[in-house]
């Protein structure tokens, strides 16, 4: 068996002085790797480990559709908007430390059965550097952290593990002291532009460990709205009424799919179209839950490759709002339910503790979109509980006045970052 390291606060220390020999001994590396994820790869890092396992990226798009699935049935008349990218960040931190039919739980939730442990480390590792590679146009900071509890014991390989490939900040804090909350929360608010302020507020007895993942996206389109041309016009709202809300207007070249049941259109941010804001609109006489019904990642998937470039004219809401919702039922009736079961739970390859389990899955996000751009932003935070301590054609007209359902994607490897329904749009 490995030694174990006392506490957190000694394998910290290690890894400290870990870094610190790998650059004494030439490597290029300065020091331990910090949360933020950029496209700046160790000198011996390969091109061949860094390629896009697209496997794993249509697990995540197949994971992302039920979950949204999941959280509309519960929530259908109000506004939702999360982040796949983020919660698959810190859901696969956590896979990270679950052994036998917990780890088999969690890898059906993110349908990654038959990705070895290795595969997908890699996997994630080579998504989140190329999502959030350098582009004047669009800014995404992806950073993930632990806060160990200060005297608990967890495994070297475990800690190692989320450092090396998830980049993930470890601290080691005592979650009874009052500003230990603050000590998190300003790590939250720093790494999402201040857009997100707060992911926990009192920390439960028992706690001894939070793996946090933070999300920050800024994009300006790559033709901007005109201000001037906004105008306010009625939106009618899920039950039939109406509001007065501002409507953005642009003509140009899109790229766009119509049927029966829906306008879809592809609004792109920046000069290298790589990431878009999907915006699907069911017709007049199409209700936004019979949409979602056929909502689903083979469908997606199909709708994004029929869309062809054409022009015509788009009014789209500017709007602005904030999410919270809690991911336990959602996860369990997934198929995870065993890792937030006392006695039942096994993550054995995170601690030797034998009563450790999920207490919580937060999900906390944010969203603004006007004529120059969008700003998004997200938090997960997992809680560990131990119980013991084309031809030409005519220009479409898309108006947006009307309930729709929203992604930003990343084209290049179709990672979906944020997805939502939007019902009533806010300023």
């Amino acid at each position: 068996m490995k030694k174990l390291w006392a506490n957190s606060c000694q394998y910290i220390g290690l890894l400290i002085a870990t870094a610190v020999m790998v650059a004494v001994s030439g490597w290029a590396v300065d020091q331990i790797p910090d949360s933020h994820l950029t496209s700046d790869l160790s000198a011996h890092q390969t091109t061949e480990n860094m390629r896009i396992n697209y496997q794993v990226a249509a697990a995540y798009t197949g994971f992302a559709f039920k979950l949204f699935d999941h959280v509309y049935q519960h929530q259908s008349q109000e506004n939702i908007f999360i982040s796949p990218a983020s919660i698959t960040n810190a859901m696969a931190m956590t896979y990270n430390g679950a052994a036998g039919t917990t780890q088999e739980a969690i890898a059906e939730t993110l349908q990654v059965q038959g990705i070895s442990l290795a595969e997908l480390n890699q996997a994630n590792l080579a998504l989140n550097n190329s999502i959030s590679a350098i582009n004047q146009d669009v800014q995404i900071n992806i950073a993930n952290s632990l806060w160990l509890h200060e005297s608990a014991f967890f495994l070297p390989d475990f800690l190692d593990r989320v450092n090396q490939f998830y980049q993930a900040k470890l601290t080691a804090v005592d979650f009874s002291s009052p500003d230990t909350p603050s000590q998190i929360n300003d790590w939250v608010k720093q790494e999402t532009n201040g857009k997100i302020a707060q992911i926990v507020q009192t920390i439960p007895n028992q706690t001894i460990l939070y793996l946090i993942n933070a999300i920050y996206f800024k994009g300006r389109w790559s033709e901007q709205f005109d201000e001037e041309r906004t105008e306010s016009q009625p939106f009618t709202l899920i039950d039939g009424s109406q509001k007065i809300h501002p409507l953005m207007f642009k003509f140009g070249n899109y790229l766009y799919l119509e049927n029966s049941d829906f306008q879809g259109i592809s609004i792109p941010y920046g000069d290298d179209a790589r990431f878009s804001l999907y915006v699907f609109l069911p017709r007049e006489n199409v209700s936004i839950d019979r949409f979602y019904t056929r909502l689903n990642a083979t469908q997606w998937e199909e709708w994004i490759n029929q869309m062809r470039s054409r022009p015509g004219s788009l009014r789209l809401p500017r709007f602005k709002l904030e999410y919270e919702v809690g991911l336990n039922d959602s996860l369990k009736s997934m198929g995870m339910d065993i890792a937030f079961h006392p006695n039942q739970a096994d993550f054995s390859n995170m601690t030797l503790d034998n009563n450790v389990r999920i207490s919580e899955v937060k999900h906390k996000t944010f969203v603004e979109v006007n004529e120059e751009g969008t700003e998004a932003a997200a938090v997960t935070s997992v809680t560990i509980l131990s119980e013991s301590t084309p031809s030409i054609t005519e220009p479409f007209s898309m108006v947006v006045n009307r309930p729709f359902f929203v992604a930003i994607r990343d084209n290049q490897t179709r990672t979906i970052l944020f997805m939502g329904s939007i019902v009533d749009p806010e300023l």
